[in-house]
């Protein structure tokens, strides 16, 4: 029987490239690799490689996905910050309004989901297209590449839990934690492998999208029950400030009703639509985008 916190707080330094005042004052601060950027990265990167290959396989055209996968990306980024500044720290909008915008100093994964939805809308305003087709094709590899931004929160442990010393807690140097960022990792990554083997065969447009928003949805919410009730500050550079409540429940937890909602609508559509050819068909490029794509049919592959 486990009587203590049995995973150790492993932490990974950062690889500095440029030391801290190389140059003089100019820049001040050091250059490094940190773990953090770097999977969060290579995440980025593997969930466009498993997109565009996809969505070539399914008969979408490479250079459109790759334009609606760029507005979803950067979108989603700085949606991802400017909604975590808003809903965590709106003092800070009220005395630094530029702080909206310097999307390195902190990212929300809500605020990154709606950003991502907002940048896919704003696609579908600018070139007239049918969004769910690409949308679907994104939502099939996010997974694998949330298994790896969510590994980067796990050695950062930028999200620190309750106090507990329950076996599965993490080893904080203040005590044993739960760390929010690794579980959220670890109960990605069945998902993330199921949809690789859903995706050896066609599924109808809308699967992805209901089956992923239905899959995260109770899991966050139940995960956000764990999050830290009283700010935490220690002598070893572990940090974190309380999210605010609404009724009780967090930000992230009043979003997964909405979350939910959409992925039972999604589902429910796709389920009603399995039979028809329709559910399959490949929409035709934007107009506008048209112009650079070959003429030749592009088919739907079965």
């Amino acid at each position: 029987m486990f009587s203590a916190p049995a995973i150790p707080y492993l932490q990974i330094p950062e690889l500095v490239i440029i030391p801290k005042g190389f140059f003089g004052g100019f820049p001040s601060g050091a250059f490094s690799i940190k773990p953090f950027g770097t999977l969060v990265a290579l995440g980025v990167y593997l969930g466009s490689v498993l997109t565009t290959r996809l969505g070539k396989r399914l008969g979408l055209h490479e250079r459109v996905l790759t334009s609606f996968v760029a507005w979803v990306i950067v979108v989603g980024f700085l949606g991802g910050h400017m909604l975590d500044v808003i809903f965590y720290y709106p003092g800070q909008v009220l005395r630094d309004p530029l702080s909206l915008f310097r999307i390195w100093e902190g990212l929300s994964s809500f605020g990154g989901f709606s950003g991502a939805i907002i940048g896919g809308f704003l696609w579908k305003w600018r070139y007239k297209a049918d969004i769910l087709p690409y949308a679907d094709v994104v939502a099939n590899a996010f997974p694998a590449g949330w298994v790896l931004g969510r590994m980067g929160c796990s050695v950062a442990h930028d999200h620190p839990g309750l106090a507990s010393d329950a076996w599965f807690a993490v080893q904080y140097p203040g005590g044993g934690r739960f760390d929010l960022g690794l579980y959220e990792m670890l109960l990605t990554i069945p998902l993330a492998l199921a949809f690789l083997w859903l995706r050896k065969k066609p599924r109808p447009w809308g699967f992805y999208v209901g089956a992923i928003t239905i899959s995260y949805a109770p899991v966050r919410f139940a995960l956000d029950f764990l999050r830290i009730e009283q700010p935490i500050a220690d002598g070893a550079g572990i940090t974190s400030v309380v999210d605010p409540r609404y009724g009780g429940l967090t930000p992230a937890q009043w979003a997964c009703f909405g979350l939910l909602a959409v992925g039972v609508f999604f589902f429910t559509r796709t389920l009603r639509s399995a039979g028809s050819p329709a559910a399959f068909a490949v929409p035709p490029p934007p107009r506008e985008l048209a112009r650079r794509v070959p003429a030749a049919a592009i088919t739907h592959e079965s």
